[in-house]
């Protein structure tokens, strides 16, 4: 099984000013941002991580590229890329957070649509879960059959694709993605064996991720001596 850092990007100048961004273009990291991300750089010291996938979007590119000289060069990925919200795009969470799809978003995600409109691309939190979920699981498996079953690679993402993903690994579909938070510059581990999916860790923020390492040694999923 080869094992997955999900990495959120840092904190992004769309995130200190309360927007939803989506697939809004010119949305960079933040100066807090940008050393958030290093600060994940500095967490990977000494992981051999053998391949880096990120979303297009640039504020993941920018994270990609200041994790420093021990990752590979990021590939990018589509469908790593943060939700089509259409026509929610670029606007404040805060006059969001008074239609009444937000209560559906938080509380029914499952039957949670965004709006088309305007120039950009809409689509369901389930479909967003499907893409990001099966392109997990089929780069999960390029890298295993390229590098070995104990392979460590790393994923640059979004909040609530990294979420989707959380909740696939935990076996509880879109219905639970909000049961997980996913902080700016976070990182959780999916590890994966014969069909079956496991949680290692959810937005760890400090420490050295070596000790993914040493449990990439194991065979099972679960973990646990005693």
């Amino acid at each position: 099984m080869a094992i997955c850092l999900l990495l959120r990007h840092g904190q992004s100048t769309a995130n200190a000013a309360g927007v939803l961004a989506g697939w809004a273009p010119e949305v960079a990291l933040t100066e807090r941002g940008r050393e958030e991300a290093i600060a994940a750089g500095e967490r990977l010291a000494g992981v051999p991580v053998v391949a880096l996938y990120s979303s297009p979007v640039q504020r993941c590119l920018e994270t990609a590229a200041a994790l420093g000289e021990g990752v590979p060069a990021p590939i990018l990925d589509d469908r790593l890329g943060e939700t089509h919200y259409g026509a929610w795009t670029s606007r404040s969470l805060s006059e969001l957070a008074q239609e009444p799809l937000w209560r559906t978003v938080q509380d029914d995600p499952a039957a949670a649509a965004f709006p088309v409109g305007g120039k950009h691309r809409a689509e369901s939190m389930a479909a967003m879960a499907d893409r990001v979920w099966g392109a997990l699981v089929e780069l999960d498996d390029v890298v295993t059959q390229a590098h070995g079953p104990h392979a460590l690679w790393v994923a640059v993402s979004h909040g609530d694709p990294i979420k989707a993903a959380l909740a696939d690994a935990a076996g509880v579909g879109i219905s639970g993605i909000q049961r997980f938070r996913v902080d700016p510059a976070s990182v959780s581990v999916i590890a994966r064996h014969e069909g079956r999916s496991a949680i290692w860790a959810v937005n760890t923020t400090h420490g050295a991720l070596t000790a993914y390492v040493r449990q990439s040694d194991r065979e099972d999923v679960g973990g646990g001596d005693g």
